[in-house]
């Protein structure tokens, strides 16, 4: 009786369905990680390692109130853009890119972080000005989102950025911006692009350009994509079936385990697991858009709506990527690639959605 009642208050705010779904989700990437590593028990294990510290900070992040997580926000936010600036002046340059920052005796990389932490200020800082929201709370919050994006886009480290843009634009959508001003900035978006492309690296002008047409570098740029196409491809209506996928245990595949696992996928269960898995994704974002609008304050709604819009964002830039219609930005398929960091973050997330949505009781902030 003691054992269950524990295990009834372990998991008081872990919404069942949206669990039941996450679960199948880690199951077929247990699945798809052990026949891309080519049956490596280390990898599994290792997997299985950063499955269970995922699992259980979702679990311990759904007991915290959004009220107690409102308190954190600005101090974590700070931290972050202080973190970013540190990268920026001492940051180790790890082929052509700063982005890690060590600390003591190891090293972190601070744009994780802010994938949490801007969606997180931008929610709290919604919340406090719900009475009295003008055209200049926005303008506001719309530079607590430009701040770090800059800091992360100098590193550079443009997928990053653009996912955490993303997520702030969610935040702001949410929150009630006008249409007019959300066309408005789309078009001026357009309208820079010539500007913009003119600013980006030459690695990263490559990456458009390869992604446009392949073939112009079949053994260099052109590679990635080129073998994940054919990999996806080959799958044809029902796959080759699990472990005889040839493109990722001839090694033909890059990246199998992590950024290309998609494609492995793909190929081994064919369009059927496609249509399968897809179905699984739009069931868990259906499942946590729910729980977002149930959620009793602004703030929480603000937040795990948009963390599950994210969440949707990730999913399909890495299938966009992997089949070629995206340009390679090295963003991992959600809660199915292989990495500790992306899943722990996302699971954060999906612990923070239950948490919106299961305190119910209000207090004062």
């Amino acid at each position: 009786m003691n054992v269950r009642f524990f295990l009834a208050r372990l998991f008081a705010h872990i919404d069942r369905p949206l669990m039941g779904l996450l679960g199948l989700l880690l199951l077929a990437s247990l699945a798809t990680v052990f026949s891309a590593s080519g049956a490596s028990m280390d990898k599994i294990g290792s997997h299985l390692i950063n499955i269970a510290i995922a699992l259980s900070a979702m679990v311990a992040i759904s007991h915290v109130p959004p009220q107690r997580l409102m308190q954190f926000v600005l101090p974590v936010y700070l931290l972050g853009v202080v973190l970013l600036v540190g990268v920026a002046v001492a940051g180790e340059v790890v082929n052509g890119a700063r982005r890690w920052l060590h600390i003591g005796v190891t090293r972190i990389q601070p744009s994780e972080l802010m994938r949490l932490a801007v969606p997180m200020m931008l929610a709290w800082f919604l919340h406090y000005k719900q009475e009295i929201l003008h055209t200049r709370h926005y303008a506001i919050a719309a530079a607590l989102l430009v701040l770090p994006v800059l800091l992360i886009v100098r590193q550079p480290d443009l997928g990053t950025a653009l996912l955490i843009t993303a997520s702030g634009i969610y935040v702001l959508f949410l929150g009630g911006l006008s249409w007019r001003i959300i066309a408005g900035g789309v078009v001026l978006a357009g309208a820079a692009l010539p500007m913009v492309w003119h600013m980006l690296h030459d690695y990263q002008r490559q990456r458009v350009l390869t992604m446009i047409d392949p073939s112009s570098d079949p053994l260099g740029a052109g590679y990635h994509i080129i073998q994940s196409t054919i990999a996806v491809g080959s799958g044809g209506m029902a796959g080759k079936g699990w472990l005889h996928g040839s493109q990722a245990h001839l090694d033909f595949l890059p990246e199998r385990t992590t950024d290309f696992i998609f494609a492995v996928f793909s190929e081994e269960f064919g369009l059927i697991g496609n249509l399968l898995l897809l179905l699984l994704y739009g069931a868990i974002i259906y499942r946590g858009l729910a729980l977002a609008a149930v959620a009793p304050s602004l703030f929480g709604r603000l937040l795990a709506g948009s963390l599950v819009l994210t969440f949707f964002t990730y999913a399909f830039v890495n299938m966009g990527m992997v089949s070629g219609i995206l340009p390679v930005v090295g963003v991992p398929l959600p809660l199915v690639s292989y990495g500790g960091t992306s899943m722990v973050t996302v699971l954060i997330g999906f612990g923070i959605v239950m948490s919106a949505a299961s305190h119910r009781k209000l207090v004062k902030t």
